[in-house]
């Protein structure tokens, strides 16, 4: 049995405007990691030269490090939250959220030191 049916399993069939509203989370998330893996690709290709060589390849790495694991993360939390309303259960608090906000607060830390050591 795969997935699919092992979902279908549980529960009972929600109301489809909550389906379709998990599924726009779902895709939400999909567009933000993509957008944020975009911006890494960015920065190492058109990025400038920093005084510290291994920076803007750093960055670049965190920046899709991080948009993999929420594009990862994204297909878990659609998951948990679909099950979550075919069991009439709470839904899962978004994991997500903080790695995003962390995520990109420590790349954007890491900018500022690197064009404050660019002057």
């Amino acid at each position: 049995m795969g997935w699919v049916e092992r979902m279908r399993a549980e529960g009972s069939e929600p109301d489809p405007r909550f389906s379709f509203a998990n599924e726009r989370t779902f895709l939400a998330w999909i567009r933000t990691a993509l957008a944020v893996m975009a911006a890494g690709i960015a920065l190492e290709t058109f990025g400038p030269d920093f005084d510290i060589e291994f920076l803007r390849p750093a960055l670049a790495g965190l920046l899709v490090g991080v948009g993999a694991v929420i594009a990862a993360g994204s297909f878990h939390r659609w998951l948990n939250s679909e099950r979550a309303l075919r069991s009439n259960r709470p839904l899962p608090a978004p994991r997500l959220a903080p790695l995003l906000a962390y995520g990109v607060a420590l790349v954007a830390v890491l900018g500022v030191v690197a064009v404050l050591l660019a002057r």
